[in-house]
This record gives structure tokens, C-alpha cells and sequence, in this order.
């Protein structure tokens, strides 16, 4: 009982985001006159907050618990919608996004490894499969929640009220982690993350290239960006949700390299210019493909990592997402001004080679003789 109340606190607190953000962007520009550039420093600042965020989330899990992580995550957001609400311009997007960007790497991290605590780390691929669908379920239902509430204070006001639901629920869920005090100071990153975090970062590439140019590039070839976008989304919440403990059952490298595998094939169709019904396809099937590498590389490294790391772990290979997320935004918008959207798809297809070669050495016998230990993970004052 107890996990699946934690799945619906990670719910809420992402139906929250969710609603809040297809509404930034008009509210931006519209309503406190912001230029395109501000819209785009706005929206971009939540990355850049998250990716350093989750150096600090990810410790305070381990060293104050995965509840008061998951908490602190659940407040920030909360006050990111009281935020959103201040009669102080453009300061007002700033902060609610800098304060979301904060509550959503402490949100996250906390329910991850809180998860896997719960699930129990032989099925933490599961865990991580089920805390995900909670994540990209409460993201695609907030756009529907956004549009019915019409108008941006509203949807502030909905993510306030979404984080402390999510904050009460949680409250009353049982943590058993006991923390470990740490003494001295390490590595911010600890170079057996860094095959693992490239693998994931590689992976996710195509992300802004899906979430930006999808839509624009399809309106050119049918008009299917909507649907394509919305079968991309579904087919990973079902998967997420149903298959997510498969890397649990059968080796992790199988349902990695399956994964991208998948993810190539569905770039590349897209890549093509494909008509309607081929494109809603191919969304369905690199959604289906995406399903599988995090929680093969996330459940290998926790597996290798002693409990009282789990936090640390997740929060360093959450930045990876973060980083390559960002760099591949600019690096598929120089191309697709260059090239053209097609070629950003191939871009995206071409980062899975560099995911699987990062793979390989997290999949290696060599991997497994050089686990992640506590003397390895950044001391953090928290």
C-alpha cells in the first residue's frame, strides 16, 4: 500500500508541473511582455537549476532519508506555484521556475530511490518503471487539466494545490531507511558513473528533438505531430507501467540494447518524412524503445551500490539527463536551421551509437568488479 501511495504523490506533484507548463510560455509573452529570448531564458532555467539541484539531492537522500528528499521536493514545487503568482513581472517566472527546477531534482531523487527502498533493489528496474509512469502520467494529464482551468494564475494555483495533496499523502507513508553519517570529502563525480551517465545521456538526446521540432517537422508531412506526439507519450507511460520490470527478469544489456534499437528504427522512419499512419507508428515505437534503457543502466548501477548510496546515484545519473538534454536542445536547433528537421532525427539516431558504446563497459564483467561504494560519492553539507 504504502508504494503505490508514494506512486501517487509522484503524480500529483508532476500533474502539478504538467499543468503549469504548456501555459509558461503565452503567460511569458503575453501577459508580462517578454521577447522570444526571454521566453526561451525562462524556460531554460529550469534545466540548468535541476542539473545542479541534483548534486545536492541526491546526497541529502542518503544522508537525511529518502522522505524528507521527496518532501523537500514537494514544497518547492509548491512554492513554485505560489511564486507563479506574484504580482512581480517577469521576477515571478523566474523564481517559480528556478524554485520547480529545484522541487522536481529533490522530487524526483527522493521518489527513485524511495522506491527502489519499498520495491526492494532486485526489483528496482520495476520500481523505477512504476515511479515513471507516475511521472509521465501526471505530465500528460496536466496539459488536459490546463486547458479546463483556462488561464495561467489558475493553473499556478492548481500546481500549489497539487504539491500539498501530494505533500499530505506522502506524509503518511512509512519510511525504513536509516541514514549513514559520511566523514571526509570525495568526488563530485565518481568515474564509475561516468559510463553509465553517458549511456543515459546519449539515450536522451532525442528528447528536445521529439518535444521540439516533432510537431513542426510532421505539419510538413500530414499534419500528424499531434497524434505522433501523444502515441510517443502513451506508448511510454504503457510501457513504463506494464513491461518496466522485464530488465528485472532477463538481462539488463538485452532490454538496453533492444531499447535503442528500437528508438534507431523509429528515428529514422521519422527521419524519412513518413506519411501519417507511418509516423504515428514510429512515435509509438521509439516511445516503446525509450521505455527500456534507464531502468537497464539505473537498475545495474543500484544494484552494484550499497543502500545507503542510492540517492547519490540516482541524483549524478538524473544530471546526465539534464546536461545532454540541454545540449542536445542546441545542437538539434543549429541543425534542423542548417539542415533541416530531418536532419536533427538522424542527429538523435547517431547519439545511440555513443549509448551503446558507454553500455558496453556498463554491461562488462569489468563493471561489476569496481562497484560504486560510499567512499566514492560526494560529501555534501546538508
Amino acid at each position: 500500500m504504502r508504494f503505490w501511495l508514494l506512486i501517487g504523490a509522484t503524480f500529483l506533484g508532476f500533474l502539478g508541473i504538467g499543468t503549469v507548463l504548456p501555459a509558461l510560455a503565452p503567460h511569458v509573452k503575453h501577459d508580462l511582455s517578454g521577447s522570444d529570448q526571454t521566453v526561451g531564458w525562462v524556460i531554460g532555467t529550469f534545466s540548468f537549476v535541476a542539473l545542479g539541484s541534483r548534486f545536492f539531492s541526491g546526497p541529502l537522500a542518503d544522508r537525511r532519508g529518502r522522505k524528507i528528499t521527496f518532501l523537500t521536493g514537494l514544497l518547492s514545487c509548491a512554492l513554485a506555484g505560489a511564486a507563479y503568482m506574484l504580482p512581480i513581472g517577469l521576477a515571478s517566472a523566474y523564481a517559480g521556475r528556478m524554485l520547480q527546477g529545484f522541487g522536481e531534482a529533490c522530487l524526483y531523487t527522493g521518489a527513485a530511490a524511495w522506491a527502489v527502498e519499498v520495491g526492494g533493489v532486485q526489483r528496482s528496474s520495476q520500481a523505477l518503471g512504476y515511479v515513471s509512469s507516475g511521472i509521465w502520467g501526471g505530465i500528460s494529464a496536466g496539459p488536459v487539466v490546463g486547458g479546463w482551468l483556462r488561464t495561467f494564475p489558475h493553473a499556478a494555483a492548481f500546481q500549489f494545490g497539487a504539491a500539498m495533496a501530494a505533500f499530505v499523502l506522502a506524509l503518511v507513508v512509512r519510511e525504513d531507511f536509516e541514514p549513514v553519517r559520511h566523514s571526509g570529502r570525495h568526488r563530485l563525480m565518481p568515474s564509475s558513473l561516468l559510463m553509465p551517465g553517458l549511456a543515459i545521456g546519449f539515450v536522451n538526446v532525442h528528447y528536445p528533438v521529439i518535444a521540439g521540432f516533432l510537431i513542426l517537422y510532421l505539419a510538413h508531412h500530414g499534419g500528424s505531430g499531434p497524434a505522433a506526439f501523444s502515441t510517443y507519450a502513451l506508448v511510454i507511460l504503457l510501457s513504463r507501467f506494464f513491461l518496466g520490470s522485464l530488465p528485472d527478469r532477463i538481462h539488463a544489456a538485452i532490454t538496453f540494447y533492444f531499447g535503442i534499437a528500437a528508438m534507431a528504427i523509429g528515428l529514422l522512419i521519422l527521419a524519412a518524412g513518413p506519411r501519417p499512419a507511418f509516423a504515428i507508428g514510429a512515435a509509438g515505437l521509439l516511445g516503446f524503445g525509450f521505455s527500456f534503457p534507464w531502468s537497464s543502466i539505473a537498475s545495474t548501477v543500484l544494484r552494484r551500490t550499497p543502500p545507503q548510496n542510492h540517492g547519490s546515484v540516482v541524483g549524478i545519473l538524473s544530471a546526465f539527463y539534464d546536461l545532454f538534454v540541454g545540449l542536445g536542445s542546441l545542437l538539434a536547433g543549429r541543425i534542423a536551421d542548417r539542415h533541416g528537421y530531418s536532419a536533427a532525427f538522424l542527429m538523435a539516431a547517431l547519439a545511440l551509437t555513443g549509448a551503446a558504446i558507454a553500455a558496453r563497459f556498463v554491461f562488462t564483467g569489468l563493471s561489476r568488479e569496481t562497484p560504486l561504494s560510499q567512499e566514492a560519492i560526494v560529501e555534501t553539507s546538508v
